[in-house]
Protein backbone atom coordinates (compact mmCIF):
# COMPACT_ATOMS: atom_id res chain seq x y z
CA UNK A 1 0.00 0.00 0.00
CA UNK A 2 0.96 3.67 -0.82
CA UNK A 3 -0.08 5.04 2.14
CA UNK A 4 0.83 4.34 5.63
CA UNK A 5 -1.50 7.00 7.25
CA UNK A 6 -4.66 8.75 6.01
CA UNK A 7 -5.73 12.52 7.87
CA UNK A 8 -9.40 13.19 7.61
CA UNK A 9 -11.31 16.88 7.22
CA UNK A 10 -14.32 16.58 9.88
CA UNK A 11 -17.08 18.60 8.65
CA UNK A 12 -18.42 17.17 5.10
CA UNK A 13 -16.48 14.63 5.11
CA UNK A 14 -16.82 12.23 7.83
CA UNK A 15 -19.52 13.52 9.43
CA UNK A 16 -22.53 15.02 8.26
CA UNK A 17 -22.54 18.23 10.44
CA UNK A 18 -24.49 21.01 8.48
CA UNK A 19 -27.95 20.81 10.39
CA UNK A 20 -25.99 21.11 13.91
CA UNK A 21 -24.24 24.26 12.46
CA UNK A 22 -27.36 25.64 10.77
CA UNK A 23 -28.61 25.78 14.58
CA UNK A 24 -25.67 26.84 16.09
CA UNK A 25 -24.76 29.13 13.88
CA UNK A 26 -28.02 31.14 13.79
CA UNK A 27 -28.84 31.09 17.51
CA UNK A 28 -25.16 32.79 17.76
CA UNK A 29 -26.27 35.51 15.18
CA UNK A 30 -29.65 36.10 16.66
CA UNK A 31 -28.14 36.55 20.45
CA UNK A 32 -26.01 39.44 18.62
CA UNK A 33 -29.29 40.89 16.66
CA UNK A 34 -28.02 39.91 13.29
CA UNK A 35 -30.11 38.24 10.48
CA UNK A 36 -30.22 34.40 11.70
CA UNK A 37 -32.54 32.45 9.44
CA UNK A 38 -29.97 31.13 7.01
CA UNK A 39 -30.73 27.18 5.59
CA UNK A 40 -28.03 24.53 4.79
CA UNK A 41 -27.23 25.97 1.41
CA UNK A 42 -26.09 29.09 2.57
CA UNK A 43 -24.19 27.79 5.77
CA UNK A 44 -22.45 25.22 3.73
CA UNK A 45 -21.02 28.03 2.02
CA UNK A 46 -19.79 30.31 5.47
CA UNK A 47 -18.02 27.03 6.72
CA UNK A 48 -14.30 25.56 6.53
CA UNK A 49 -11.78 28.06 7.53
CA UNK A 50 -13.05 28.14 11.26
CA UNK A 51 -15.88 29.22 12.99
CA UNK A 52 -14.64 33.00 12.95
CA UNK A 53 -14.71 33.42 9.42
CA UNK A 54 -18.04 31.60 9.12
CA UNK A 55 -19.09 34.56 11.20
CA UNK A 56 -17.23 37.01 8.98
CA UNK A 57 -18.80 35.33 5.75
CA UNK A 58 -22.70 35.54 7.24
CA UNK A 59 -22.03 39.34 8.50
CA UNK A 60 -20.73 39.91 5.17
CA UNK A 61 -23.72 38.30 3.19
CA UNK A 62 -25.93 40.27 5.67
CA UNK A 63 -24.13 43.34 4.26
CA UNK A 64 -24.69 42.54 0.46
CA UNK A 65 -21.56 40.82 -0.31
CA UNK A 66 -22.17 38.66 -3.40
CA UNK A 67 -22.38 34.82 -2.71
CA UNK A 68 -19.74 34.02 -5.51
CA UNK A 69 -17.60 36.25 -3.15
CA UNK A 70 -17.52 34.67 0.11
CA UNK A 71 -15.02 31.90 -0.53
CA UNK A 72 -12.39 34.55 -0.62
CA UNK A 73 -12.81 35.80 3.07
CA UNK A 74 -10.26 34.37 5.24
CA UNK A 75 -7.41 33.81 1.97
CA UNK A 76 -4.16 35.46 2.43
CA UNK A 77 -4.99 39.73 1.82
CA UNK A 78 -8.82 38.86 2.38
CA UNK A 79 -8.66 38.04 6.22
CA UNK A 80 -11.32 41.25 6.64
CA UNK A 81 -14.24 42.11 5.82
CA UNK A 82 -15.23 46.00 5.55
CA UNK A 83 -17.82 46.89 8.08
CA UNK A 84 -17.18 44.15 9.77
CA UNK A 85 -15.35 44.21 13.13
CA UNK A 86 -12.92 41.46 14.27
CA UNK A 87 -14.19 42.43 17.84
CA UNK A 88 -17.86 41.73 16.90
CA UNK A 89 -17.02 38.42 15.33
CA UNK A 90 -15.16 37.46 18.17
CA UNK A 91 -18.17 38.25 20.49
CA UNK A 92 -20.23 36.20 18.04
CA UNK A 93 -18.01 33.08 18.49
CA UNK A 94 -17.76 33.37 22.18
CA UNK A 95 -21.46 33.32 21.91
CA UNK A 96 -21.78 30.06 19.07
CA UNK A 97 -18.84 28.08 20.50
CA UNK A 98 -20.32 26.85 24.23
CA UNK A 99 -23.67 26.44 22.59
CA UNK A 100 -22.26 24.21 19.26
CA UNK A 101 -19.99 22.17 21.96
CA UNK A 102 -23.36 21.25 23.82
CA UNK A 103 -25.81 20.88 20.56
CA UNK A 104 -22.72 19.00 18.27
CA UNK A 105 -24.04 15.31 17.99
CA UNK A 106 -27.68 16.62 18.10
CA UNK A 107 -28.28 15.56 14.64
CA UNK A 108 -24.59 15.11 13.63
CA UNK A 109 -23.85 11.54 12.11
CA UNK A 110 -21.37 10.03 9.81
CA UNK A 111 -21.51 9.82 6.47
CA UNK A 112 -22.95 6.20 4.23
CA UNK A 113 -20.06 3.74 4.49
CA UNK A 114 -17.27 5.95 6.90
CA UNK A 115 -17.52 3.66 9.39
CA UNK A 116 -16.75 0.42 7.57
CA UNK A 117 -13.83 2.50 6.02
CA UNK A 118 -12.11 3.66 8.80
CA UNK A 119 -12.60 -0.21 10.78
CA UNK A 120 -11.12 -1.50 7.38
CA UNK A 121 -8.35 0.97 7.82
CA UNK A 122 -7.64 -0.01 11.19
CA UNK A 123 -7.61 -3.93 10.39
CA UNK A 124 -5.09 -2.83 7.69
CA UNK A 125 -3.17 -1.48 10.70
CA UNK A 126 -3.09 2.27 8.63
CA UNK A 127 -2.84 4.87 11.36
CA UNK A 128 -5.61 7.51 11.09
CA UNK A 129 -6.29 11.24 12.54
CA UNK A 130 -9.17 14.42 11.86
CA UNK A 131 -7.66 17.53 11.33
CA UNK A 132 -10.24 20.09 11.12
CA UNK A 133 -10.90 24.03 11.69
CA UNK A 134 -13.81 23.43 13.69
CA UNK A 135 -12.79 24.02 17.59
CA UNK A 136 -10.89 21.75 19.46
CA UNK A 137 -13.47 21.09 21.66
CA UNK A 138 -16.71 19.89 19.18
CA UNK A 139 -13.64 18.01 17.36
CA UNK A 140 -12.21 15.68 20.48
CA UNK A 141 -16.16 15.72 21.51
CA UNK A 142 -17.48 14.22 18.01
CA UNK A 143 -14.51 11.85 17.59
CA UNK A 144 -15.41 10.17 21.13
CA UNK A 145 -19.39 10.34 20.60
CA UNK A 146 -18.91 8.89 16.77
CA UNK A 147 -16.03 7.10 16.27
CA UNK A 148 -14.86 5.95 19.65
CA UNK A 149 -11.30 4.10 18.98
CA UNK A 150 -11.48 4.58 15.23
CA UNK A 151 -9.28 7.67 15.35
CA UNK A 152 -5.69 7.50 16.76
CA UNK A 153 -5.45 11.08 17.16
CA UNK A 154 -7.50 14.68 16.40
CA UNK A 155 -7.11 18.20 16.71
CA UNK A 156 -9.18 21.17 16.09
CA UNK A 157 -9.19 25.03 15.88
CA UNK A 158 -7.14 26.33 19.33
CA UNK A 159 -4.88 29.37 20.53
CA UNK A 160 -1.58 28.97 19.11
CA UNK A 161 -1.77 27.11 16.49
CA UNK A 162 -2.38 28.12 13.02
CA UNK A 163 -5.33 26.83 11.28
CA UNK A 164 -6.06 25.09 8.05
CA UNK A 165 -4.52 25.76 5.44
CA UNK A 166 -1.06 26.28 7.22
CA UNK A 167 0.67 22.83 7.35
CA UNK A 168 0.67 22.99 11.47
CA UNK A 169 -2.03 20.48 12.26
CA UNK A 170 -1.13 17.98 9.98
CA UNK A 171 2.81 18.15 10.92
CA UNK A 172 1.57 18.10 14.82
CA UNK A 173 -0.51 14.76 14.21
CA UNK A 174 2.09 13.48 11.55
CA UNK A 175 4.67 13.71 14.39
CA UNK A 176 2.34 12.00 17.27
CA UNK A 177 1.70 9.05 13.92
CA UNK A 178 5.47 8.63 13.14
CA UNK A 179 4.87 9.01 9.41
CA UNK A 180 6.54 11.48 6.75
CA UNK A 181 4.01 13.82 4.42
CA UNK A 182 4.66 11.81 1.63
CA UNK A 183 3.12 8.60 3.10
CA UNK A 184 0.24 10.12 4.31
CA UNK A 185 -2.83 10.99 2.30
CA UNK A 186 -5.23 14.01 3.35
CA UNK A 187 -8.93 13.64 2.68
CA UNK A 188 -11.66 16.69 2.48
CA UNK A 189 -14.40 18.51 0.87
CA UNK A 190 -13.11 21.63 0.48
CA UNK A 191 -10.61 24.43 -1.58
CA UNK A 192 -8.95 24.30 1.55
CA UNK A 193 -8.06 20.20 2.44
CA UNK A 194 -6.81 20.87 -1.01
CA UNK A 195 -4.32 23.33 -0.12
CA UNK A 196 -3.92 21.97 3.10
CA UNK A 197 -2.65 19.06 1.51
CA UNK A 198 -0.44 21.12 -0.61
CA UNK A 199 1.04 22.68 1.88
CA UNK A 200 2.04 20.13 4.06
CA UNK A 201 3.22 17.72 1.45
CA UNK A 202 0.63 15.17 1.32
CA UNK A 203 -1.53 13.79 -1.38
CA UNK A 204 -5.39 14.72 -1.67
CA UNK A 205 -8.28 12.47 -1.91
CA UNK A 206 -11.21 14.85 -2.33
CA UNK A 207 -14.92 14.26 -1.58
CA UNK A 208 -18.14 15.42 -3.16
CA UNK A 209 -20.28 14.25 -0.97
CA UNK A 210 -19.58 17.35 1.48
CA UNK A 211 -19.35 20.87 1.89
CA UNK A 212 -18.68 21.64 -1.88
CA UNK A 213 -20.14 20.48 -5.10
CA UNK A 214 -18.17 18.19 -7.26
CA UNK A 215 -17.87 20.65 -9.68
CA UNK A 216 -16.60 23.40 -7.35
CA UNK A 217 -13.77 20.93 -6.79
CA UNK A 218 -13.05 20.09 -10.56
CA UNK A 219 -12.52 23.84 -10.97
CA UNK A 220 -10.01 23.90 -8.12
CA UNK A 221 -8.04 21.56 -9.91
CA UNK A 222 -9.02 18.56 -7.38
CA UNK A 223 -8.03 14.94 -8.36
CA UNK A 224 -8.97 12.57 -7.51
CA UNK A 225 -12.63 13.26 -6.73
CA UNK A 226 -14.44 10.20 -5.14
CA UNK A 227 -18.15 10.04 -4.46
CA UNK A 228 -18.63 7.53 -2.08
CA UNK A 229 -17.01 5.55 0.77
CA UNK A 230 -15.99 2.47 -1.46
CA UNK A 231 -14.79 4.29 -3.86
CA UNK A 232 -12.17 6.56 -0.74
CA UNK A 233 -11.02 3.08 0.31
CA UNK A 234 -10.37 1.84 -3.20
CA UNK A 235 -8.12 5.08 -3.19
CA UNK A 236 -6.57 5.03 -0.15
CA UNK A 237 -5.47 1.39 -0.40
CA UNK A 238 -4.30 1.56 -3.35
CA UNK A 239 -0.51 0.67 -4.21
Amino acid sequence: MKYKAAIFDMDGTVLNTLDDLVTALNWALEQSGHRHDYQGNMVRQFFGSGVNVAIQRALAYEKGMPEEDLVRIGTPGFESVEGVSDQEVEEIATIYKPFYAEHANDKTGPYPGILDLLKTLRAKKIPTAVVSNKPDEAVRILAEEVFAGLFDTCIGEQDGIPRKPARDMTDLVLKRLNVVPEEAVYIGDSEVDMQTAANGGMDCISVDWGFRSHSFLEERGAGPIVSDAGALEAEILRS
